[in-house]
């Protein structure tokens, strides 16, 4: 299989821009992180998962014995690798087995159906798949139509997937790991695809270490931690805001299959949980279990909250609780940190993403491409060494992504206050413009957040003969559904008139991708009448 084309030449030449010198004698691996973690500290719980608990040492034993299987398959420097499945410990052996061979690993999206993987797939080059016993059928429903070479199941044996359980045991460990190059890409994350055509975010190991060093000292993690994982770990949000961090610390990793917010609560009981990270969705669903205002949150040191911007009621209501709640903004492509609200300020700070990392600029640019003045919206531009190296096959995106100054812009509006401090407003592409004015949605889904009739909300526009679009709320109700004079007297008080909604959906559910963003392009289809 080929190498990454043109990765090592489009990182070389954004680490001079950014004015980063990466000395390729100093190993930033993967793979040679969790080797050299695992020396450190061999007998420390490393993951727990489904009442099973491994230490470094075994966890260290799995990754090795499965890098000999996957090398044994064809695999070598430069392959992709490919697991599609709910979380599990296996996506963390996959993924550090990959590394230690000095190929790529590919997360895939499990709630994708078989033509939508079919082109992720073959778009990466994916050699080797893995899937879990509930994602197996859709790969074999389009066998024929991708490049894998080989099929591995990561739970039972199947017709045509060998388990990797019954490969470890047999396989001897990997003699003679391969040492990653700091520009070699680690991940291939593709994107949500919210609309359009998903694409394939390279993040190098240099770009993931990097991200790492300013997440390091932007959250005060300690030896000691134990991190609840629920988020979809395909997602940049579940690997990479405090789980590897937890790892490189020698920290202790609970992972849960999937999200379920009871679940989430009474493990942080059980197992003295002391972060978490998760999308707003995830901590409004815990808010509404039954019982949580009984809930006991005293270990926990910070929840850490991102993804999309969060609610104010929401973040005060854990406030409230005692629970440290951090606020950060990121992107795939960013690996992800690029601003983060230290608990000190979460106060003082409600509602800000925080400020940029030690390693990395950030800043809001105008139509002009110069930065805008303090208090004024401007497109969010991210300038570091945990930018990625571009987009998988496609230098069109990479470089409308990426500009010449190695700026990546992300297509979210923001400003910073007069203490820079970043507040992001919305998405360039969601912003609602009704009589002139420019509304922003997450300022109004904030306020109405706070009304006791709303369980959820989603704000859009919507065309209008009169103002050109029209602020409309849809609403999960809480019980009884609000009308829209009941929730225009509410946040009438805190917004200006020409932001208040003038129309009101009531709907069972919002729809959301899996990283918990909703799907606003389904709301404005479903209700453009």
């Amino acid at each position: 299989m080929s190498a990454l084309p043109g990765a090592s030449g489009m990182v070389a030449a954004r680490a001079k821009v950014c004015g980063v010198t990466m000395h390729d004698d100093v190993d930033l691996g993967l793979g040679s992180m969790i080797e050299r973690r695992t020396h450190l500290t061999p007998n420390l719980p490393a993951l727990t998962f489904e009442g099973a608990t491994w230490t470094y040492a075994e966890m260290l034993d799995r990754i090795d014995r499965f890098a000999t299987v996957l090398a044994d398959g064809g695999i070598s420097r430069g392959d992709r690798v490919a697991y599609l499945g709910l979380n599990h410990a296996n996506f963390f052996v996959t993924m550090f087995a990959t590394a230690r061979l000095g190929a790529t690993f590919v997360p895939l999206n499990f709630r994708l159906t078989g033509p939508e993987l079919s082109f992720i797939v073959g778009d990466a080059g994916v050699h080797t798949v893995v899937a879990d016993d509930a994602h197996r059928p859709v790969i074999d429903s389009i066998r024929g139509d991708i490049p894998c070479q080989v099929h591995l199941s990561s739970e039972a044996a199947a017709d045509g997937w060998p388990a990797m359980h019954d490969l470890v045991a047999d396989a001897a460990p990997l003699a003679d790991p391969t040492r990653a190059a700091q520009d070699d890409v680690a991940v291939i994350m593709y994107t949500s695809g919210t609309t359009g055509r998903p694409k394939g975010a390279m993040l190098t190991h240099a770009n993931i270490a990097w991200n790492n060093v300013n997440a390091l000292h932007a959250i005060d993690l300690g030896a000691d931690e134990v991190a609840l994982v629920v988020a979809p770990l395909f997602h940049i949000g579940g690997l990479n805001v405090t789980t590897l961090l937890v790892w490189q610390k020698g920290g202790h990793i609970v992972l849960h299959r999937a999200f379920d917010p009871a679940a989430a609560l009474r493990a942080i009981e059980e197992h003295g949980i002391t972060n978490m990270f998760g999308v707003p969705a995830m901590y409004l669903f815990m808010s509404q279990v039954p019982g949580f205002d009984q809930a006991d949150l005293s270990s926990v040191r910070v929840f850490v909250v991102g993804g999309a911007p969060c609610p104010e009621p929401l973040i005060e209501k854990y406030l409230a609780k005692g629970a440290p709640f951090a606020q950060g903004y990121g992107l795939t492509e960013t690996a992800p940190m690029a601003s983060f609200l230290l608990p000190r300020d979460a106060l003082a700070k409600v509602g800000s993403a925080g400020q940029p990392p030690l390693y990395t600029d950030v800043a809001c640019m105008g139509e002009d491409g110069r930065p805008v003045a303090a208090g004024e919206p401007g497109e969010i531009c991210i300038k570091g060494p945990n930018v990625m190296a571009g987009y998988w096959n496609r230098p069109d995106a990479t470089a409308e992504a990426i500009d010449a100054d190695g700026w990546f812009h992300s297509g979210d509006l923001g400003y910073f206050d007069d203490e820079g401090y970043l507040y992001v407003v919305d998405r360039l592409k969601d912003m609602v413009i009704s009589g002139g004015e420019n509304v922003y949605p997450a300022e109004v889904e904030s306020v109405l957040q706070g009304h006791d009739k709303v369980a959820d909300v989603a704000v859009v526009g919507l065309p209008d003969d009169r103002w050109g679009e029209a602020v409309t709320a849809i609403v999960v109700a809480s019980g009884e559904a609000p009308t829209l004079e009941e929730l225009r007297d509410f946040a009438g008080a805190q917004l200006a008139r020409y932001k208040l909604p003038t129309r009101l959906q009531v709907v069972d559910e919002l729809p959301r991708n899996p990283a918990g963003k909703i799907l606003k392009f389904e709301l404005r289809d479903r209700f453009d009448d």
